[in-house]
């Protein structure tokens, strides 16, 4: 399993603290604190992930990643299968999950025990 499937991307994220999964734009969507941190495309297999500007920078050099459609520009990725090893792709998702969280109210952190 890897998180370019269903069943990986399920179960790592949820791993993540106060992580809630959505069916949304024929997508399963991870979300801290009802915002967007990653997305795993139904049909495809490509995630999409917030990222900092400089991870953008050399992200979109490699083969198999480009600019999210849709999503702010330099601050989204998306992924194709294959294009990162595994342990980068997880520690990117837990980095988009963790800008997504410090972006979140104080008090809503605190809510989420965050």
């Amino acid at each position: 399993m890897t998180l370019h499937d269903r069943d990986g991307f399920t179960g790592f994220v949820t791993t993540l603290p106060a992580v809630t999964l959505h069916e949304q734009w024929e997508a399963l969507v991870a979300k801290v604190g009802g915002k967007v941190f990653c997305l795993l495309g139904d049909s495809s297999g490509d995630l999409v992930f917030k990222v900092g500007e400089i991870a953008f920078d050399g992200l979109t050099e490699l083969d198999g990643i480009t600019q999210a459609a849709y999503f702010a520009k330099r601050q989204w990725v998306r992924v194709a299968p294959g294009a990162l090893e595994a342990a980068l792709t997880e520690g990117y998702v837990r980095e988009a999950h963790r800008l997504i969280a410090d972006k979140l109210t104080r008090k809503l952190r605190a809510e989420l025990g965050l």
